[in-house]
């Protein structure tokens, strides 16, 4: 009774799959990737607007163009395909109602496990559907790229949800692949440069600030190279060149800036004044953090902790960044890791045992953060 159950699904699949090949086609499909560039390009725009990085006539102006590009894709069909031969359909049919059941009850029989258990339902809906679901639009993006790769709107889509996972590398490399098949604009360069930043751990390494320097040259008034090229300035020991940067854009910018909390903590740090310290990566800088902030809560663990876990890998291999150490340690007491705190603190002075202020200061923070004993 069951081989006659899978023989009729067999003859329904059958159906369902060549019954199109006997008809003329209907018309072409919509293209699919222009209408998700669209949208995500839409959502890109809103979400630079409410961080205060676009000026709301400029957002305004450009959401309702790629509104319109966006209503344009929904409405434009794709290529349609060439009409099949009815011969060569019938052909197929045959072929396949001869050899696709017998396969199929081949494979079964030596792979198959009929009495295996099914999955209950309440077990299926537990599963990370929405993770699964962006897990699954990603592959098919990246699978579209491996075939189709100067296909820059497959790279605009990706770009921006590698920064939210967390995957920065990644990011960096979409967003220079959207600059070579695109060209270069203020915002292209300036994603791409924090990107650079956020895999660096926070650094602005030489080509991350290249492209703000260029950024800049774009659109000298924007507020995210100039936020960055700060950030260089004082990496550099040009402490004078970051406070006259960093002034000139607080300056400059709305009261209610989202970057400007950021840009008083530099300010204050650069004068001596204790700033609060953060999380390794993004978290030091404004609009990475914003991206941060806007995550799902696993989806913001993750992202955090795989900061955390590439600080780490990266003082393993450089051991005489005290900054970096300091940064481990205190990430590790925010997240509840008191015992990797502690084993930071005994890497951290074993590392820096020839430098008495470098292990002063991280004596310093174990005694703040409780972690001696």
């Amino acid at each position: 009774m069951l081989w006659v159950f899978f023989a009729a699904l067999t003859v329904a699949a059958l159906t369902s799959v060549f019954w199109p090949l006997l008809r003329t086609p209907r018309g072409p499909s919509r293209s699919a990737i222009e209408v998700a560039f669209y949208k995500a390009q839409v959502a890109e725009i809103e979400r630079d607007a409410a961080r205060g990085l676009v000026a709301k006539h400029d957002a305004e102006g450009a959401k309702a163009e790629a509104a319109r590009r966006l209503i344009m894709a929904s409405e434009t069909p794709g290529p349609g395909a060439a009409d099949a031969s009815p011969a060569k359909a019938r052909a197929a049919i045959a072929v396949a109602v001869l050899f696709v059941p017998a396969l199929a009850i081949g494979l079964y029989s030596s792979i198959g496990h009929p009495g295996l258990p099914d999955l209950p339902l309440t077990a299926r809906m537990a599963q990370p559907a929405a993770k699964l679901d962006i897990m699954a639009a990603i592959g098919k993006v990246e699978a579209h790229l491996a075939e189709s790769p100067n296909d820059a709107r497959g790279y605009a889509i990706l770009a921006p949800i590698y920064m939210r996972l967390g995957r920065y590398e990644d990011a960096a490399k979409a967003y220079a692949a959207m600059l070579r098949l695109e060209g270069e604009t203020e915002e292209r360069l300036s994603l791409y440069g924090e990107a650079l930043v956020a895999a660096a751990q926070g650094d602005v390494t030489a080509e991350a600030k290249k492209a703000f320097e260029s950024a800049k040259a774009k659109d000298p008034a924007a507020p995210r190279p100039r936020f960055y090229l700060g950030l260089a300035a004082a990496e550099a020991g040009d402490k004078a060149g970051a406070k006259k940067i960093w002034t000139e854009l607080l300056e400059q910018s709305p009261p209610d800036a989202p970057y400007a909390p950021a840009l008083r903590e530099k300010l204050a740090a650069l004068d001596g004044a204790p700033a609060p310290a953060a999380l390794p990566g993004p978290e030091q800088n404004p609009a990475l953090a914003a991206n941060i902030k806007a995550m799902a809560g696993p989806e913001q663990a993750q992202a955090i902790k795989g900061m955390v876990d590439r600080l780490a890998a990266k003082l393993a291999e450089n051991g005489q960044d005290v900054e970096g150490w300091l940064r481990l340690v205190r990430a590790y007491a925010v997240l509840h890791e008191s015992e990797k705190a502690r084993s930071a603190v005994v890497d951290a002075k074993r590392n820096l045992a020839d430098d008495a202020t470098a292990s002063a200061r991280i004596d310093a923070l174990a005694r703040e953060l409780g972690l001696e004993g």
